[in-house]
């Protein structure tokens, strides 16, 4: 699945499409930059999902806060339970390399297109 196919899928959950960026994340952005969002993205996806059996597993995502965290219940890589539901990453067998950067880069198109709604017209 591209990346557009699997933002449209999330679009279409009452659930996940209600997670948008607020004003202070938008903030935020402004002030790091997407380079500095994007390795955030990478440590958060391998200390808080890479592992086999992660820490907290289910609980360990905040809902609110960093632009991350909100990507990430956004679109469903917020624990392993919803990784395996809506990507087929298996619970309890460490993510790879290459499923951690194509998580990171699902969560970083969601970002830019939360920023880019945001930000047009400024």
């Amino acid at each position: 699945m591209t990346i557009p196919e699997a933002l449209e899928r999330l679009n279409r959950s009452k659930f996940r499409s209600s997670f948008h960026l607020k004003k202070d994340q938008i903030s935020y952005i402004d002030k790091k930059g997407m380079d500095v969002i994007r390795s955030h993205c990478r440590d958060f996806v391998k200390n808080r999902l890479a592992d086999a059996e992660p820490e907290n597993d289910g609980k360990q995502t905040p809902m609110h806060g960093h632009p991350v965290f909100i990507a990430m219940h956004a679109c469903a890589c917020c624990c392993r339970g919803c990784l395996e539901k809506w990507y087929h990453v298996k619970k309890h067998v460490p993510m790879s390399e290459a499923q951690q950067t194509k998580i990171v880069n699902l969560l970083m198109g969601w970002i830019e297109q939360e920023y880019k709604r945001n930000t047009a017209g400024r």
